[in-house]
């Protein structure tokens, strides 16, 4: 398989990541084959797909004239049979859980090009365990998205001790291909690198509320405005680059042992305080979206609908619109 002849994709699942990857592909100009387990599920998909072109063509991330010319590209199937007959590329967006994910394989291989390319976006399932059972685990690979991913360039791929070098490379090709940013695990990690990192800095943000040291809005508002605005242009280690005269070293040489104080009184705690800092953290949440200007809006859609927004201001800087 080379990456010119991935011309044909199949989207194995199409909630709110399936629906988005399949835009993604028939954006990017291949054919796209949808598949959802009934015909209620495939109607939600369609709806999701026409919100999200309706927000691309009101920011500017589209023009009109390309709207039917992309949704000519998707095609929609409750059989996976006939969603993989064809795919050179097979994006697999079931449940997160590991059965399903094994018992979907089986599916797409019964009836898959022996060639093609099986991708899982599970968030957090390690590869190998999703293979187990595979009849070819060397075609597959993880290609774990970040939400939404029509949006945000990010896919990690993870691959297993049977996963032919050669896939991942192409997997990674293709995804460069569509304008992706992708990323290579070279081993096996739980929850990958982008999503571990995020439960950092959430485990510390609960902490501090929890120990009354803020309120989960004004966390929000130092990540936002502070490091966030810094990260929405380069990662931290290019960051600590620019902080000293003398790069990266510089700084670490600067910070010395002053960040053990810092370390020693963080978070280190290993089981999660859902219950008691959903309750603390909700109503802070709350009065958060209460108050946040009518432009950003009130409810969950209204902000997700303004976060898309600016999601493709910052696209559009990095030249990815």
């Amino acid at each position: 398989m080379r990456l010119e002849d991935m011309k044909c994709v199949a989207s194995i699942g199409g909630g709110v990541i399936g629906s988005s990857w399949t835009l993604l592909f028939a954006m990017r100009g291949l054919k796209v084959w949808q598949y959802d387990i009934n015909q209620e599920q495939i109607d939600n998909c369609v709806k999701n797909i026409g919100r999200n072109i309706d927000s691309l063509l009101e920011f500017g991330a589209i023009q009109a004239d390309q709207v039917e010319s992309i949704k000519s590209r998707i095609s929609y199937t409750t059989s996976i049979a006939e969603a993989v007959k064809d795919a050179q590329f097979i994006q697999e967006n079931g449940p997160e859980r590991l059965p399903i994910k094994q018992s979907i394989l089986a599916e797409i291989e019964a009836a898959a090009p022996v060639d093609a390319i099986y991708a899982s976006s599970s968030s957090g399932l390690l590869i190998s365990d999703v293979t187990a059972h595979a009849v070819h685990p060397e075609r597959c690979v993880g290609g774990h998205p970040y939400n939404p991913p029509h949006l945000i360039p990010l896919v990690e791929i993870t691959y297993s001790g049977k996963t032919d070098q050669s896939n991942v490379q192409l997997a990674k090709a293709f995804y460069q291909s569509i304008g992706k940013e992708a990323v290579v695990l070279n081993r096996e990690c739980p929850g990958y690198i982008a999503n571990r990192l995020q439960l950092a800095v959430y485990r510390e943000m609960i902490d501090l509320v929890m120990r009354g040291v803020c309120t989960a809005e004004d966390a929000d508002k130092a990540l936002t405005f502070g490091p966030g605005i810094r990260w929405a242009i380069f990662g931290h280690n290019m960051i600590m680059q620019l902080g000293n005269p003398g790069g990266l070293k510089g700084m670490m040489a600067m910070l010395g042992t002053g960040g053990d104080v810092w370390l020693a009184d963080m978070a280190d705690w290993k089981h999660m305080p859902n219950e008691k800092y959903g309750e603390i953290a909700q109503a802070s949440v709350d009065e958060m979206m209460k108050n946040f200007p009518d432009e950003v809006g009130h409810t969950n859609p209204e902000i997700a609908k303004y976060r898309d927004k600016m999601l493709i201001e910052i696209l559009k800087l990095h030249h990815k619109f």
